[in-house]
C-alpha cells in the first residue's frame, strides 16, 4: 500500500499520461503524424513539469513511456507469430516489458529533473535535457537500442537533414526543445518553434538537392527473395530458396549490366563451404555475390557477409559485431562456461553466434570500392557506422522478415537512411522482403538504371539494378560526433538543477 500511494498517480493521470506517449509515437515512421506528435508532447511535458514529487513524476513518466513505445515497436510482437502454436503465447509479456522497460528510462530522466528543480519553467528545461540524455544513454546502455527516439521524429521529412549537423540524437534535443517554448514562453516561444520548423524544413528541402561527387560507375543488383520467414529454414525448402536466389541473379539487366550481386542477411539456408556445392554454383553466375550466410568454425558461429567468385571462392568478408541479446547470443554466456562450465548458453559451445572482430571495410571491386558492411539492426548505431578510414558507401543486408510488414520493416529502413544522412554516404540495403533499396549520400531514393525509383517494397519479390551514387564530404556530425552535444545537454542540466537549488534556498 505504501508503494502503491508513493507510485500510483491515480487511474485518470495514469491514462492521460499513457495516452499522451501513444500520441507522440504518431510521429514515428511510418505514421508520420507530426503534426499530432508535437503537440502531445508539449501536453506530456507540461504534465511532468507540474509534479512536485520525483517519484510521482517517475509514474507518470513511467505510464507515457509504455504508452509511447508500447506503440511505436509494436511490431515486436511478429517473432513470436513466426511459429504461433509454440511462442505466441508470449507476445503480449514481450509487448508489456519492452513498454514498461524501455518507459524505465524516460521516467528515470522525469525524477531527476524533479529532483532537481520546481515546478515551473526550470524543470521544463531540465525535462528537456533530461529525456534528451535517456536517448543517449538508451543507445549504449546494455548493447544500447536508440529505437523509436526523439529525434526520429523529422524522418521522412525534410527536417531530417538536420542530422548532417547534429545527427538523430542532436535531432531529438531539438524536438524537446521546441516542445519547451511554447510552455515556457508561449506567444514568443510558439513564434520561435514555428519559425525553426519552418526553417528546417526549408534549409533541409534545399540540401536534399546537394550535388554529390561522380559516382564510382559500378552498378549492384539488389537481390530480394522475399521468403517467408517461417519457411526459411525449412530443410524441405531449402533447396527452392536457393534456387529462387540463384534464378533472381542472373535474370536479364535491366539497363547496364551489373558489377555485383547482393543478398540479403542470411540468405544461404544451408552451410557454405570454399569450392564446394552452393558456392560453386554462386561462383558460375558470371559475376560475383556478396551473400549473407553463416560462417562456420569448429563449435563457433559468426552472422557474416562474403564475396563469392568463381571456381566457389570466399573473398573477401564481414562478420557481424553487434550482435542482438537473447537474439543472436546470450549475454555473459561464455562467462558462464569458462566460470562454471555452463554450456547452454555459450557461443563457443555453438550456442548462438559469435561476434566479430571489429568494424573494417570491405573492397568490392572495382566501380565500387571500399564499403562500410552492417548486418541487420547494426544500422541502427550511429556511432558505429563510421570507420578510421572513410568508406564510399554503406552497405546494409537484413532478413527484416522478422519484423512483420506494417511498422518495424519501415522505421528500421528509416534509420538506415538517416545514417546515410549523418555520414554523407550513399547506402545500399537488401532485406529478405523488403525494404530494398539504393539511397542517395543525402537520404533519397535514388534511380535505378531504367531511372525508375530504385526500392523494392515489403513482399515483393524482384531485383534493382543501380548505379552506385556519390559521396558528399563529411558533414559535421561524421567528424565530431555526439560529443558536443553531451556536454551541451550536462551543463544545461547542471545548471537548471543549480538554479533551481538557489531558488528552494531563498
Amino acid at each position: 500500500m505504501v508503494l502503491r500511494r508513493w507510485l500510483w498517480p491515480g487511474r485518470g493521470l495514469a491514462a492521460l499520461a499513457f495516452g499522451l506517449g501513444a500520441a507522440v509515437a504518431l510521429g514515428q515512421v511510418p505514421f508520420g503524424l507530426q503534426v499530432l506528435a508535437l503537440p502531445a508532447l508539449c501536453g506530456l511535458l507540461h504534465l511532468l513539469s507540474r509534479e512536485a514529487a520525483a517519484s510521482r513524476a517517475f509514474a507518470l513518466a513511467l505510464f507515457a513511456g509504455a504508452g509511447h513505445f508500447g506503440l511505436a515497436l509494436n511490431w515486436i510482437v511478429n517473432p513470436f507469430f513466426v511459429d504461433p502454436w509454440v511462442h505466441g503465447w508470449m507476445a503480449p509479456f514481450a509487448v508489456v516489458l519492452l513498454a514498461f522497460g524501455l518507459g524505465l528510462f524516460w521516467a528515470g530522466a522525469a525524477a531527476i529533473a524533479a529532483a532537481l528543480t520546481g515546478p515551473g519553467r526550470l524543470r521544463l528545461m531540465a525535462l528537456a535535457a533530461a529525456l534528451a540524455l535517456a536517448d543517449l544513454l538508451r543507445g549504449h546502455v546494455f548493447t544500447g537500442f536508440p529505437w523509436a527516439l526523439f529525434g526520429h521524429i523529422p524522418l521522412d521529412t525534410p527536417a531530417e537533414q538536420m542530422a548532417a549537423l547534429i545527427g538523430g540524437y542532436g535531432m531529438g534535443a531539438v524536438v524537446l526543445a521546441l516542445a519547451v517554448l511554447p510552455l515556457c514562453w508561449p506567444r514568443a516561444g510558439t513564434a520561435g518553434a514555428l519559425a525553426v520548423v519552418a526553417a528546417a524544413l526549408f534549409w533541409g528541402h534545399a540540401r536534399q538537392g546537394l550535388e554529390a561527387g561522380p559516382p564510382p560507375g559500378g552498378v549492384v543488383r539488389l537481390v530480394q527473395p522475399a521468403v517467408v520467414q517461417s519457411l526459411k529454414w525449412d530443410p524441405q525448402e531449402a533447396r527452392a530458396t536457393f534456387d529462387g536466389l540463384l534464378e533472381l541473379t542472373v535474370a536479364p539487366p535491366q539497363g547496364a549490366r551489373p558489377d555485383l550481386a547482393i543478398w540479403p542477411e542470411t540468405a544461404v539456408p544451408f552451410l557454405l563451404a570454399e569450392g564446394e556445392g552452393a558456392a560453386l554454383a554462386m561462383g558460375a553466375l558470371g559475376l560475383p555475390v556478396a551473400a549473407g550466410y553463416q560462417r562456420v568454425e569448429g563449435d563457433r558461429a559468426w552472422n557474416s557477409l562474403a564475396i563469392f567468385g568463381p571456381g566457389g571462392s570466399i573473398g573477401q568478408s564481414y562478420d557481424k559485431i553487434h550482435l542482438v541479446p537473447f537474439g543472436e547470443y546470450i549475454p555473459f554466456g561464455d562467462l558462464a562456461f569458462r566460470l562454471f562450465g555452463l554450456r547452454a548458453f555459450a557461443a563457443q559451445q555453438g550456442f548462438g553466434y559469435t561476434a566479430g572482430e571489429g568494424a573494417r571495410l570491405v573492397d568490392f571491386g572495382p566501380g565500387l570500392g571500399d564499403a562500410r558492411v552492417l548486418i541487420c539492426y547494426e544500422a541502427i548505431f550511429p556511432g558505429e557506422v563510421g570507420t578510421p578510414e572513410r568508406s564510399g558507401w554503406l552497405l546494409q543486408v537484413t532478413n527484416d522478415a522478422w519484423f512483420g510488414t506494417l511498422t518495424g520493416p519501415w522505421q528500421h529502413f528509416a534509420l538506415a537512411r538517416l545514417r546515410a544522412i549523418e555520414q554523407g554516404l550513399p547506402l545500399v540495403r537488401v532485406a529478405n522482403t523488403g525494404v530494398s533499396a539504393v539511397v542517395t549520400a543525402t537520404g533519397q531514393v535514388a534511380v535505378d538504371t531504367t531511372d525508375a525509383p530504385a526500392i523494392l517494397g515489403m513482399g515483393a519479390r524482384g531485383v534493382v539494378d543501380a548505379a552506385l551514387p556519390g559521396v558528399l564530404p563529411p558533414p559535421p556530425y561524421a567528424r565530431i560526433g555526439d560529443l558536443p552535444l553531451i556536454v551541451v545537454l550536462l551543463a544545461g542540466l547542471a545548471l537548471a538543477g543549480l538554479a533551481g537549488r538557489g531558488r528552494m534556498a531563498t
